[in-house]
């Protein structure tokens, strides 16, 4: 026997051992995502009863002033903080370097308040200085917080419609039944638009949109289980991405919001590559759930790297790209468990039911 033989029958075993372990606990093992969301949902409860609401907002989701500063010498951040402390109730400073040298370019000053009320705000940072502050040292971006509600509420429209469209064409690719796809494609289609017609209000399309998402979910779990079990796993994903933004005290932007909106596309590629891996193919189901797992992981962990080689240099000179690509990073990293896990594990179970036996 040569070493290359006996090295494979070492492997078949080793497989065979761990196929034999996945048969017996691939059920347990959608405890892990369970008590993953269950905490997420426990941390989102709690957040919103400090806070009212689901999420912290900067000035470009609630309204108010930020002023960028280009100082002519480094700024101390916690002295001007305690400085701004002794008059100002709400506020953040952020700061803006080089990437190469660390050297300080900016500082970032945003509070919630009203446009006429940025001259206290500049005085103190001015008697901080001691030195004015003019249109070459500075610039001054005011958000009514009218507009940015606006904004804020139609982002959020715009992510429950986007995942309500992801998990149609879901639908499409893995459901059965004519009548089935049209039925749910109108329900989410005639709210929407109404909404874009002018017909429909902001807050009762998100209450529909919610609605539509729900009884659209209650038909998958009855009609279409591989359709319903990628939806899981992107929703988890949000999820959970969320609820360790709020842990993280991170304030969301108008960009964060985009970020989430993007999370929607990279959740569900390595699902929908599962589940039709598992679905179209034939054969021994662990064989191609193996098969499935080194495609799907190689991709995002390319995309892990990718984003946080991103997140890296962007983070010191821009605040929007830092928040895009934390979000995204965040979402790659419980994309893991949610695919490999949740998905993986729904979709065996079902196909172990549907032909009665494990392969």
């Amino acid at each position: 026997m040569t070493t290359e033989t006996a090295e494979n029958i070492v492997t078949e075993l080793k497989e065979k051992k761990f196929a034999n372990w996945y048969n017996k606990n691939y059920k347990l093992l959608l405890l892990i995502p369970l008590i993953l969301i269950i905490l997420s949902l426990a941390q989102l409860a709690i957040f919103y009863q400090q806070n009212n609401d689901f999420i912290l907002k900067d000035v470009s989701l609630t309204g108010g002033i930020s002023i960028t500063i280009f100082p002519e010498q480094e700024i101390n951040l916690n002295e001007l903080r305690t400085h701004l402390e002794k008059t100002q109730e709400d506020f953040a400073i952020r700061e803006l370097s080089d990437f190469r040298s660390g050297n300080q370019k900016a500082v970032v000053i945003e509070s919630p308040i009203e446009p006429e009320e940025v001259g206290t705000l500049k005085s103190e940072i001015t008697d901080f200085l001691n030195y004015e502050l003019t249109n070459e040292n500075s610039s001054i971006e005011s958000t009514g917080s009218t507009l940015s509600q606006s904004f804020y509420t139609q982002l959020l429209y715009a992510i429950i419609l986007s995942f309500s469209f992801m998990s149609l064409v879901v639908l499409f690719i893995f459901g059965s039944g004519r009548k089935l796809k049209l039925t749910l494609t109108a329900i989410i289609i005639i709210p929407a638009i109404l909404f874009f017609a002018g017909r429909l209000p902001i807050n009762l399309a998100i209450i529909s949109g919610i609605l539509a998402l729900l009884i659209n979910l209650g038909f998958y779990f009855k009609y279409s289980i591989p359709s319903a079990a990628v939806v899981i796993s992107a929703f988890a994903d949000i999820l959970m991405t969320l609820a360790l933004v709020n842990f993280l005290e991170i304030k969301l932007s108008t960009a964060g919001i985009v970020a989430f909106l993007m999370l929607i596309g990279y959740s569900v590629d390595s699902d929908i590559m599962l589940t039709t891996r598992l679905l179209k193919r034939h054969g021994n189901v662990n064989k191609n759930l193996a098969g499935a797992f080194k495609t799907g992981i190689t991709m995002t962990l390319t995309s892990i790297v990718a984003i946080t080689t991103a997140l890296i240099i962007t983070q010191s000179f821009s605040l929007i790209l830092k928040q895009i690509f934390t979000i995204l990073l965040i979402g790659l990293i419980f994309d893991i468990p949610n695919t490999w896990i949740t998905n993986a594990s729904i979709l065996k179970w079902y196909m172990d039911s549907k032909e009665g036996k494990i392969k």
